[in-house]
């Protein structure tokens, strides 16, 4: 029989794409990750830019900069292998105690709990347990010693198909003769979660500079939102919109009727867009110009993204 046995490197890959991205989305990106940089060495190979336009949509672009840097980490200093155990994997860039998990489990079929937000949901209901550490307790004292790898995927989509968020499918459920809370008839009211705080919202303006058939394109500091990562030029984000304030140049800047609207994790941000025709020398000579035809090939991160294309259909 064939080994079927998952590869670390894949299963790891998964994993980071997943966290709060859909598998419709994560599959074909996925799999061209994966043709392009199939093992550890290559990707510690790639170029900080070549990752960063691949990554481009997935969103929390620092995950994809942990992604090369762990890369980096495991070829130097284990052989191009990741180490087997929770405890090692947690000590590589970009791995949390879930991710450390589901590769242990997983990939290496130690006996390591598994928790993502589908199986807190499940264990929450069928403990009717209230509060993270709670659940985490049940989760573990559920995990078998065998098969773990096994179990953990089945929680996993045991969550995201039959125990959903609303409307779970208890009918259909295999545990549901066992669920505290769907005895008890209130299976919504599981997971218990803090009221959310309203986030604040921001203000900035992006600005399309054009020069013939090229849009000037900036590079974010590498630290910081999104950072690293070639964007539109803008305007500092704060609390009142700034109009063309910190333009990337002196122009006759035209503002648009549009904007453009995008959530981070910590703030929603509003963005006016500013256009101008412009000369290509007074940007610099370390101006990045890029073909308007081919912006798709930049790897804008989403927000700028959405911001050419309302600028394209302005």
């Amino acid at each position: 029989m064939p080994d079927e046995t998952p590869d670390p490197y894949r299963v790891w890959l998964s994993e980071v794409m997943l966290q709060q991205t859909t598998v419709a989305t994560v599959a074909p990106r996925f799999l061209a990750w994966v043709e392009r940089w199939p093992d550890f060495a290559s990707l510690a190979s790639a170029s900080d830019d070549d990752v960063m336009a691949a990554w481009a949509g997935l969103g929390y672009y620092a995950r994809a900069r942990n992604l090369v840097a762990c890369a980096k980490v495991v070829v130097a200093d284990h052989g191009g292998h990741f180490p087997a155990t929770e405890a090692e994997l947690r000590g590589l860039p970009g791995i949390g105690d879930y991710t450390a998990a589901a590769i242990a489990a997983i990939a290496f079929g130690q006996p390591a709990t598994v928790v993502d937000a589908n199986v807190e949901r499940l264990v929450a209901r069928l403990f009717r347990a209230s509060g993270k550490g709670a659940v985490r307790v049940a989760a573990e004292a559920m995990t078998p010693t065998a098969r773990a790898g096994d179990f953990a995927q089945a929680m996993m989509d045991l969550g995201s198909a039959i125990c959903t968020p609303r409307k779970p499918r208890c009918l259909l459920c295999p545990l549901r003769e066992d669920c505290a809370a769907f005895a008890a008839g209130d299976q919504e009211v599981f997971p218990v979660k803090p009221a959310k705080a309203r986030k604040p919202q921001r203000y900035g303006t992006i600005f399309w500079a054009q020069a013939g058939e090229e849009v000037l394109l900036v590079r974010r500091p590498p630290k910081g939102l999104l950072g690293g990562m070639r964007a539109l030029p803008t305007g500092p984000w704060g609390s009142e919109p700034p109009d063309i304030a910190d333009a990337p140049l002196d122009a006759d800047w035209t503002m648009l009727n549009s904007t453009v609207s995008h959530g981070f994790t910590h703030f929603d941000l509003q963005l006016a867009l500013a256009t101008a025709r412009v000369e290509r020398h007074a940007a610099g000579d370390d101006a990045i110009w890029w073909p308007v035809e081919s912006l798709a090939e930049a790897g804008l991160p989403t927000v700028f993204a959405k911001a050419a294309k309302a600028i394209g259909g302005a």
